[in-house]
């Protein structure tokens, strides 16, 4: 059972901001969002590069990756590519998408059926922010 405090005014007066995961959708997500180690710390490649598989690895790292790295050789022959922290890794991160949403209403529903969906975060945050501002300049008019 859920325990709710009795709202002072008609439905009609409140605006409800919240933040929904849909359950059954993941989307691809930079490594930044996922908090990747590799994009955290850095990373190693060790490429053997007597084989034309290791060959055509450590060419895509060297002309057509796109990363910062330092190239090294093992005692064994291997290649070792050391790539810099703060840039993108060669997996694909997945994650489930966040709805950053403001609808009219509260919990005993949404009278007018509006629902904004926010671009961003941040997006959402200002929204609020600023009803927050009008609710205190209107408490503080009487």
């Amino acid at each position: 059972m859920i325990n709710r405090i009795q709202p002072v005014g008609p439905v009609q007066a409140y605006q409800t901001y919240n933040i929904n995961q849909p359950a059954d959708v993941t989307v691809v997500a930079a490594c930044e969002q996922v908090a990747c180690d590799a994009w955290l710390y850095g990373w190693q490649s060790v490429i053997d590069e007597s084989d034309a598989l290791g060959k055509a690895r450590a060419h895509y790292i060297r002309h057509l990756a796109g990363r910062t790295f330092v190239e090294k050789h093992d005692l064994g022959g291997l290649t070792v590519f050391v790539f810099e922290a703060h840039q993108r890794c060669f997996a694909e991160h997945r994650t489930r998408p966040e709805i950053y949403a403001r609808r009219d209403g509260d919990w005993r529903g949404n009278p007018t059926g509006r629902v904004l969906k926010h671009a961003s975060p941040a997006d959402w945050v200002e929204d609020m922010g600023e009803h927050l501002q009008n609710i205190n300049d209107q408490i503080e008019r009487g």
